[in-house]
């Protein structure tokens, strides 16, 4: 089961947004060239207070916003190439029902119970003010647009109640204390638990394991499970009138709803959650941790019902545009509707997985991202694929000859395209993908090396045997790539392999394979153009004035 951190459906995804969708499609292709059960699913995450401030700032009902916004998100990703075997959105019938039914087990387990508390209200708008409802000071970094529910400067959650000057954000006023009821979980019954499954989790990184024990020894509280607010999942408790279930207590529970409803209505789905041989794999943010590593096993473990425990959590750090934060108010970084009007979807895709924040803030710019495709996508690896297939065009007419035999300049070409392969194969099991994709263009570094020096034009003439071993392996190398480069930019592995006249069903295994010869070809075309700075920032302009416009 691969998933990845539901986006909130109240704006359009911004390029550091789609790093985690990217990044889980990248281990999904790859499990399924394996040739394993791939389940890939997300959602479109609709409840809870954001969506709800920002339905009522557009003067229109919260269902109306996420109808629509969740159909642009979940036509955007197929633009991307985001591979999900279910795109769902948190307004499911079967993930309300599946949330309801799962708490209403956890209340029969004692680990519910009811609390009353004093909670922030604002007087002019008439309402209790949850999560979003309340901005304020952080109380920890003292950030000063810190949310109810958390700091998005410093990552520690918070309560409304904790904020230092709160706001209402909706009309500005100060809120004002007043009593009401809620239904608390009790987390700490379950600390012990908690702690030995984060402990033994064999999958988790060090990182992980440090963050997730230190909120455990000071942040694990019994936590408020329901919210004074209507648009969400109602709390299926007596006396819970009026009261809907925390937005991050249920689009948790989506990764699970979600399987549920692709294999709907088989049982399949019980095959990835109920099965000790299955591996879950969690792509998100790293201010998330706590939701994926902590509350999300505590929520599976006080249901009792024996769910999967989360495997591999793969937590990125921030990615930064220009060196500042991402800000659509501010114009601040490029929007996944915007980006693929300028390039086709690989472009970025290759250029985010490079920046890949995996183990410290990356900036992304305007000026590296060109600097990169015209380097490493255009001349490297679209250089060497269009020399090798011209080549091919020009003096075998389109065939890839048979040697008599494999000189031992190409052998060790082949050789050394085994040992990147593997090398490939083992960043992605261990979900390195910034080290996997620099192997992939190493190899493309390999065959420009192993053309230049070679130098098969010169032979032709004077020995056609040693130009034909030359371009076998080249060719060879090229079918590799087309295969390892799949997981990362799909389109252009597909282009290449319809120029190869290859097969586009593959598998993994397939890359450290030597074609049968004699192998016609197609027409060798170019498959990345350089690129200006100017050129990115001219069309995000004219793309800019047009959204203005209209």
């Amino acid at each position: 089961m691969v998933t990845c951190a539901w986006p909130y459906v109240y704006s359009i995804p911004h390029l550091g947004n789609l790093l985690q969708p990217l990044s889980a499609d990248v281990i999904a292709r790859y499990y399924r060239l394996k040739g394993h059960e791939v389940v890939f699913v997300s959602g479109s995450d609709e409840h809870g207070t954001p969506i709800e401030v920002e339905a009522i700032k557009q003067n229109r009902s919260p269902l109306d916003l996420t109808n629509e916004m969740h159909e642009k998100i979940k036509n955007l990703f197929k633009i991307w190439n985001i591979s999900f075997d279910n795109y769902t959105r948190t307004e499911s019938e079967i993930h309300k029902k599946f949330v309801s039914d799962f708490y209403k087990k956890i209340y029969e387990n004692g680990l519910i119970y009811k609390k009353k508390i004093t909670q922030l209200y604002c007087e002019n708008c008439s309402r209790f003010l949850p999560d979003r409802f309340v901005i304020g000071i952080c109380p920890y970094c003292k950030y000063d647009k810190a949310r109810g529910d958390q700091c998005e400067n410093c990552g520690r959650l918070l309560e409304p109640t904790l904020l230092v000057e709160p706001k209402c954000a909706i009309c500005g006023n100060t809120p004002i204390l007043k009593d009401t009821e809620h239904f608390f979980i009790d987390f700490p019954k379950l600390k012990e638990k908690v702690t030995t499954y984060i402990q033994n989790n064999p999958y988790f990184d060090k990182r992980i394991k440090i963050i997730s024990l230190n909120y455990i020894k000071d942040e694990f509280q019994p936590r408020s499970l329901t919210r004074d607010n209507k648009w969400g999942i109602p709390a299926p408790f007596n006396e819970a009138k009026n009261k809907t279930i925390y937005v991050w207590f249920e689009a948790v529970l989506g990764y699970i709803s979600a399987t549920i409803e692709h294999f709907y209505p088989k049982e399949d789905w019980k095959k990835y959650w109920f099965n000790d041989q299955a591996l879950t794999f969690y792509f998100i943010g790293k201010d998330n941790i706590p939701f994926h590593a902590i509350i999300l096993p505590a929520l599976i473990m006080a249901n009792g019902e024996g769910y999967n425990l989360p495997h591999v959590i793969s937590a990125t750090e921030f990615l930064t545009f220009e060196r500042k934060k991402f800000s659509k108010s501010q114009g601040i970084g490029i929007w996944i509707d915007e980006a693929i009007q300028i390039l086709d979807a690989d472009y970025w895709r290759y250029a985010l997985i490079y920046n890949r924040p995996e183990e410290r803030d990356t900036d992304f710019s305007i000026s590296n991202f060109t600097e990169l495709i015209n380097s490493q996508l255009n001349d490297n690896l679209g250089n060497f694929v269009y020399r090798v297939l011209l080549f091919i065009k020009k003096y075998f007419n389109y065939e890839v000859a048979i040697p008599k035999g494999l000189n031992e300049t190409a052998k060790i070409l082949l050789e050394k395209r085994d040992e990147l392969v593997d090398n490939i194969d083992d960043a992605l099991k261990n979900v390195k993908l910034r080290e996997a994709l620099n192997s992939c263009m190493e190899l493309a570094r390999e065959g420009n090396k192993f053309l230049n020096e070679t130098k098969p034009w010169d032979y032709i003439d004077k020995d056609i045997e040693f130009s034909k071993s030359i371009i076998y392996a080249c060719f060879n190398l090229i079918n590799s790539l087309s295969i390892v480069l799949f997981p990362f930019i799909p389109n252009t592995s597909l282009k290449l392999r319809d120029q190869i006249n290859l097969s586009k069903e593959f598998n993994w295994d397939d890359a450290k394979k030597d074609i049968k010869t004699p192998h016609k070809i197609n027409e060798p075309k170019i498959i990345f153009n350089k690129i200006s700075e100017k050129y990115i920032l001219d069309r995000l302009n004219e793309i800019r004035k047009i959204n203005y416009l209209n």
